[in-house]
């Protein structure tokens, strides 16, 4: 088919199952760095248990089995119009948790996905996805927005863009102050390893020989980690530890982080978000290569009484 991207925009791909259990929640807490203390998403029997609010972004890639996937083919097909593209990479990544994650999914979850903008320029083309995690009984959970940038790609040879939705974007960084909250931690050399089992088996993140190929220098992690350890950052600066505290974070991938860096999340509160939460602006930094790997940060947290400064 030709590529025309006028056809893309407001297409809807099948409806894709889902499936999760506990075990899943304690890989995927464990693959965005949680730490032996942080009992409330690293134990089952804690009394206080709960699924990391940003799990559901590695659903996708998992689906509804417990067995390993190829990763070409969970990217799926393009939607029509879109023209072949051969090196995409992710540029952006939103969560909003409608309501909170049971324990283990059951029969009946899927995953719905609609594109809600597509942007042509020089370098490439720009999608944006709008996705839902609904419940047998059709209950959205989650609004996820991911955007990808297919690089060289053409169509039109000209400017172009159209949308129709997108998620909430983040205020400026505060110029006059120092963050109200900074959260340092660690990626360890094995994270990659670690992270992968949640589902995102793309070789980049465990056979060195690519990432060398791809002008890496060797394996990358997944930016969906970074994306969890910035959540994790938040909620415990923020949140008291409390996984329920976060109920939106959305990212720009700007640099990537190998196994074994060191990161640093700064955050401002910017003003009041909605259901009694602060609206946050924040940057995660790779202190190892000194590059912003998460930037134009937004969050909605509910502030805990004392949250850690």
């Amino acid at each position: 088919m030709a590529a025309d991207l006028s056809k893309v925009v407001g297409y809807e791909q099948p409806p894709r199952a889902v499936t999760w259990n506990k075990r899943d929640l304690l890989l995927y807490a464990a693959g965005i760095g949680a730490k032996a203390d942080d009992l409330n998403v690293v134990y089952e029997l804690d009394p206080s248990f709960a699924a990391m609010p940003t799990y559901p972004v590695v659903l996708p890639f998992k689906g509804d089995s417990q067995e390993l996937n190829l990763f070409a083919e969970r990217m799926g097909k393009p939607p029509p119009g879109m023209p072949k593209s051969n090196v995409a990479v992710h540029g952006s990544q939103s969560i909003e948790i409608l309501k909170d994650l049971p324990l283990t999914s059951g029969p009946g979850w899927t995953i719905t996905t609609k594109y809600t903008g597509v942007t042509e320029n020089k370098s490439g083309i720009i999608l944006m996805s709008e996705s839902l995690l609904l419940d047998s009984k059709k209950v959205p959970y989650a609004k996820l927005y991911s955007s990808s940038f297919h690089i060289g790609a053409k169509a039109t040879g000209d400017k172009f863009s159209k949308f129709i939705a997108g998620p909430p974007q983040a205020k400026p960084i505060p110029k006059d102050r120092k963050p109200d909250w900074t959260f340092q931690d660690k990626t360890s050399p094995e994270q990659a390893l670690i992270f992968r089992l949640s589902g995102d088996y793309n070789p980049l993140h465990i056979d060195p020989e690519i990432g060398k190929k791809g002008g890496f220098g060797g394996v990358i992690l997944h930016g969906l980690s970074t994306f969890g350890f910035g959540a994790r950052a938040l909620i415990n600066a923020i949140g008291g530890g409390d996984p329920h505290s976060l109920r939106l974070y959305g990212v720009r991938f700007t640099a990537p982080v190998k196994p074994g860096d060191a990161l640093e999340t700064e955050a401002w509160e910017v003003g009041p978000g909605p259901n009694g939460t602060v609206e946050v602006a924040f940057v995660t930094k790779n202190l190892t290569t000194g590059k912003v790997s998460l930037g134009g940060g937004i969050a909605y947290v509910k502030k805990a009484p004392r949250a850690k400064l």
